[in-house]
């Protein structure tokens, strides 16, 4: 999001970004909540998911058991959403090939069996996460047919009620 790796990172902190992007020629923004899956936010985390229209499930290639995680953490979206939102399924570190425990393969097989679509990216090379926001804010428009863009101000018509701008697409 921010277009630099950072070189520690602690998990156990929540973090938040926004970003403006332009998709398909449209502007859209996104507000993009970073959980880590900590137990003492799952408080936190049921609100986030309520809220959220697209859901980043990331593991890292060099560790199988984030990827072993990821079904415990997309059925628990799944039951507070209660139904099926928009997932994406992340290989992240793509540039530490030669740390890989997960085969691309099995992040492919994965990403079929959850229905959703499959990308591997480097968060410190940044490969592919540009790709992955587009590509996620392109499902969310196509599937749930939300417009991730700047909300026009609120128009009327003769005898109407002002209309509401849409809200901002939240991905966590």
């Amino acid at each position: 999001m921010t277009r630099h790796s950072l070189e520690t990172y602690d998990p156990t902190i929540e973090d938040a970004y926004r970003k403006q992007l332009v998709v398909d020629n449209r502007m859209c923004f996104v507000e993009v909540i970073d959980t880590a899956g900590q137990e003492e936010y799952a408080t936190l985390r049921d609100q986030w998911v309520r809220e959220g229209q697209g859901f980043i499930l990331v593991y890292s290639i060099a560790s199988r058991s984030t990827f072993e995680r990821l079904d415990i953490f997309r059925q628990s979206m799944r039951r507070v959403k209660r139904g099926d939102p928009i997932f994406m399924l992340v290989g992240n570190k793509c540039d530490k090939t030669y740390e890989r425990e997960v085969s691309k393969e099995e992040g492919a097989a994965l990403a079929r069996q959850f229905g959703c679509e499959f990308i591997e990216t480097s968060a410190k090379t940044a490969t592919n996460v540009e790709r992955l926001f587009t590509n996620l804010v392109r499902s969310l428009r196509e599937t749930r047919h939300i417009d991730v863009g700047p909300a026009p101000p609120p128009t009327k018509t003769k005898d109407e009620k002002p209309k509401l701008p849409k809200k901002p697409c939240i991905i966590m």
